[in-house]
């Protein structure tokens, strides 16, 4: 007994069926004092005899799991299974770590959480309120995962990253960096959220795509495929963003507006409304495509006149208004109601006629 540092006292309980008996200091050793009572075990399989590990208050450990090194196990919190706490970990309040799971290092599990199945929780990272880390997710670093938010698969969030509210992370999803995803929001299948990106609202992001720099992907918005949002860019509203695209810079695509292909909105472009942008074409500078504009082609911006020139597929904008290009041929100075003379308004239409090689 003068080897060991805590013993089984005869204080016991029965734990569904499992008898866990009250542990007793024998020495001092990190802040626990000779003749402290502390949590409950099952067995000295539990709790190491060696190190600063320590079961305390009304904690519980049993089956084979095992804690050890300098962590803590404190509060009503339950550590069963084959799950492992070691490091300078701690595992507080109501928290739950089973399975095979691992909470190691110097991070912290508390409140209500649960770390199941093959989970880890390591380095600095903490994970509080109803938070569940399950399957071979991880959470590293400094990261912090809360409120009822869910991490899963083989999901990895790292870096100082943040998720929380009712956010999901799942799949091989990868969540690093400064990135938070919250709200509702659902990022799965092989994406990374990185840099300062932010999912929120009830986006989902998923498949391949990336959302990073300090862009923002949120409300009902999709994101998918091996699409990228990055720079200050956001996509917001119902709008979907998807294949190969690209929206970046300060662009932004927002209402029920679709950008899909091989497109690019970028700079201070605006896609919205119910506008599609597709194929290989480009929307950029301060261009804006809305309605039902169609894009499939470099958008070309006419800049520099008393309106800027916006012309796509099958729309042509003139400063706030929208034309269809089969139209142009016939509109009138009365029908336009532009804040111009009639003859800067012929002037205007003359210029995109020869662009479009209207006769």
């Amino acid at each position: 007994n003068n080897m060991k540092k805590y013993k089984l006292t005869k204080e016991i309980k029965v734990v569904f069926g499992t008898t866990l008996y009250r542990i007793k200091a024998l020495k001092n050793f990190g802040n626990v004092k000779k003749g402290d009572l502390g949590g409950w075990i099952e067995s000295e399989n539990n709790l190491s005899q060696s190190g600063e590990a320590w079961v305390c208050d009304e904690a519980q450990v049993c089956d084979e799991a095992r804690v050890y090194d300098e962590a803590q196990v404190c509060d009503e919190a339950r550590v069963y299974d084959e799950a492992r706490v070691s490091g300078k970990a701690q595992v507080c309040g109501k928290a739950r770590v089973s399975g095979k799971a691992q909470v190691s290092g110097k991070a912290w599990v508390y409140d209500e959480v649960w770390v199941c199945d093959e989970a880890q929780v390591y380095d600095e990272a903490w994970v509080y309120g109803k938070a569940w880390v399950s399957g071979e997710a991880w959470v590293y670093g400094k990261a912090w995962v809360s409120g009822k938010a869910r991490v899963s698969g083989k999901a990895r969030v790292s870096g100082e990253a943040w998720v929380y509210d009712e956010a999901r992370v799942y799949g091989e999803a990868q969540v690093s960096g400064e990135a938070w995803v919250y709200g509702k929001a659902w990022v799965s299948g092989k994406v990374q959220v990185s840099g300062k990106a932010r999912v929120s609202g009830e986006a989902w992001v998923y498949d391949e795509a990336r959302v990073y720099g300090k862009a923002w992907v949120y409300d009902e918005a999709r994101v998918y495929g091996k699409a990228r949002v990055y720079g200050k860019a956001w996509v917001s509203g119902d709008a979907w963003v998807c294949d190969e695209a690209q929206v970046y810079g300060k662009a932004q695509v927002y209402d029920e507006a679709r950008v899909y292909g091989k497109a690019r909105v970028y700079d201070e472009a605006q896609v919205c409304g119910k506008a599609r942008v597709y194929d290989e074409a480009q929307v950029c500078g301060k261009a804006q495509v809305y309605g039902d504009a169609i894009s499939t082609k470099t958008v070309i911006d006419i800049i520099g006149l008393k309106f800027n020139i916006s012309i796509c597929d099958n729309i042509v904008q003139v400063g706030c208004k929208q034309f269809f290009i089969k139209d142009i041929k016939n509109i009138k100075y009365a029908d336009v109601k532009l804040d111009c003379t009639l003859s800067e308004f012929n002037y205007l239409k003359k210029i995109i006629k020869t662009i479009l090689k209207i006769k």
